[in-house]
């Protein structure tokens, strides 16, 4: 019976971890297919592997180049983050270390942003945007991924650094340091982790968005996730070929998350314990 206890977690954690995995593997699987054995019922696991999907994907057989579009996601998501970073950790500190009145109200303001649908907002920034000419414009996105973050950020942003001890910023007054140094300085070598914690989730927040860059952008400003729209047409759905386009577009976000693992890992429990 001990034993089980010990075990079972951690058994029920891999049996998880295999469950969320296998469609990325069968993914990764079918993406080195033609597009016959792709589409064979069932699937096929010992057909012939090509790398004729990413071929297609890359525009080595004739097809649209991605990098405009790879290139305009990585601009609006980085640009994005780093302004959601430099809004939110000053908010943040406004309430949760030098509060302000009602600071649980602001919280819950923020929070109720997040509460209209996306769609129902899309008509009237849409309007704007070809009143004020810009329609196909990566820097639109790069404000609207920035407001459709803040708010999530500063909720965790706001946790982070109620557990930056008092002492330290107090220690940091005396010696003369200003908002901006303490921020810097001393808030944010310790808050580190949750700063990445909040960083990769925006990051992958915005290299993920559909809808706002599926109306708004066209030729110029187009963007990863509306790319990979383009391999559905009318003649069918290319299943090897999206599959091959679906993960070369999940690699960044999968290399940020492996290469921040442990700040991920250390900032999201930073909270969580009083």
């Amino acid at each position: 019976m001990n034993a089980v206890r010990r075990t079972g977690p951690g058994l029920l954690a891999w049996l998880a971890g295999i469950v969320f995995f296998l469609p990325i593997a069968w993914m990764a699987l079918t993406s080195f297919h033609s597009e016959a054995d792709a589409a064979t019922n069932p699937p096929s696991f010992t057909a012939a592997l090509t790398l004729d999907g990413y071929r297609e994907f890359f525009g080595l057989s004739g097809g649209a180049s991605p990098w405009p579009a790879l290139i305009n996601s990585t601009v609006a998501s980085v640009a994005s983050t780093l302004l959601v970073l430099l809004l939110a950790l000053p908010a943040a500190y406004a309430l949760s270390v030098n509060r302000v009145r009602k600071w649980t109200d602001v919280l819950f303001f923020f929070l109720s942003t997040k509460m209209l649908p996306v769609v129902a907002g899309l008509l009237p920034i849409y309007l704007f945007a070809r009143n004020a000419d810009l329609l196909d414009n990566i820097w639109l996105l790069v404000v609207l991924y920035t407001s459709m973050n803040l708010p999530i950020a500063v909720w965790m942003m706001q946790s982070f650094l109620a557990e930056v001890p008092v002492a330290v910023i107090e220690a940091a007054r005396v010696d003369g340091a200003r908002l901006p140094v303490i921020l810097a300085r001393v808030i944010g070598p310790i808050a580190l982790p949750g700063i990445a914690a909040t960083a990769l989730i925006c990051f992958i927040f915005s290299w993920n968005e559909l809808l706002f860059a599926r109306v708004l952008t066209g030729v110029v400003a187009e963007t990863a996730p509306v790319f990979l729209t383009g391999f559905i047409t009318s003649q069918g759905l290319f299943l090897a070929k999206v599959c091959a386009a679906s993960l070369v577009i999940s690699l960044p976000v999968l290399a940020a998350g492996f290469a921040a693992q442990d700040k991920l890992v250390q900032g999201l429990s930073l909270g969580a314990v009083k």
